[in-house]
């Protein structure tokens, strides 16, 4: 029951935030997308100490040494909403992989599309793809970082989707290093059930994949085999 409460208090006022942060990004317009997507990323570094605070969700990051300074791939494990706002504040500028209609949703929508995201239109099957390549790869070229959950969706924690390879030919096609990451964030903000659970998440990055020369399969296996072997090595035990 603690844990209920101490959640709906968590929702509260993080979505609150989020709509100060959304009609703020909407009215700046008329400002540079790099200004906008600052003002946006308060929102995620918010939720993420908030959620410390009042749900006892702390967090350890390895691997600050291994972020380089030109723009990168970085293709996360997908378990909890928790790394969707970590890796905003590790990665900035970031370009996300969206679905197109979300850009429809009044206020939401427009913000979204404001921060320059990755737009797709998943109805259109090798068009998507072929989407996904040529805005990833003009992202990279304005600065961005690439953000790719090669899983595709949220997966239980302690399980193990099919890696996709999207994120694979885009490096392939793009020549951008690829930044692996792991965490155990699914045991503690898990994809099914309200309640956050106390605890400490651990986040590895790790060393930058130098892709240039390998084929796509190449660098998808290279990826899932370092980020499913650091993610059985992470105790979920505290």
């Amino acid at each position: 029951m603690l844990a209920f409460i101490r959640t709906v208090l968590f929702y509260i006022l993080d979505i609150l935030v989020l709509m100060l942060m959304t009609i703020s990004v909407v009215l700046m317009f008329l400002f540079p997308v790099r200004v906008r997507y600052r003002i946006a990323a308060l929102w995620p570094r918010f939720s993420i100490w908030w959620l410390s605070v009042i749900c006892g969700v702390k967090y350890e990051i390895q691997g600050f040494e291994n972020i380089p300074d030109q723009p990168v791939i970085i293709m996360c494990k997908h378990s909890s909403t928790w790394e969707t706002m970590a890796m905003q504040g590790l990665f900035p500028p970031q370009a996300w992989i969206v679905k197109r209609e979300l850009f429809w949703v009044p206020v939401f929508g427009w913000a979204l599309y404001m921060i320059n995201p990755i737009a797709i239109d998943r109805s259109k099957g090798r068009r998507a793809m072929e989407q996904l390549l040529d805005q990833g790869a003009n992202r990279l070229d304005q600065g961005f970082n690439v953000a790719i959950f090669p899983e595709g969706t949220r997966i239980d924690a302690g399980k193990k989707g099919k890696y996709k390879i999207g994120g694979a030919l885009l490096a392939e096609k793009t020549g951008a290093p690829v930044v692996p990451v792991a965490h155990n964030a699914g045991y503690f903000w898990p994809k099914h059930g309200f309640s956050k659970k106390p605890g400490h998440i651990k986040m590895i990055i790790g060393e930058p994949i130098d892709t240039k020369g390998m084929s796509a399969s190449q660098i998808n296996q290279r990826v899932e085999e370092w980020i499913e072997s650091r993610v059985a090595k992470i105790s979920v035990t505290e």
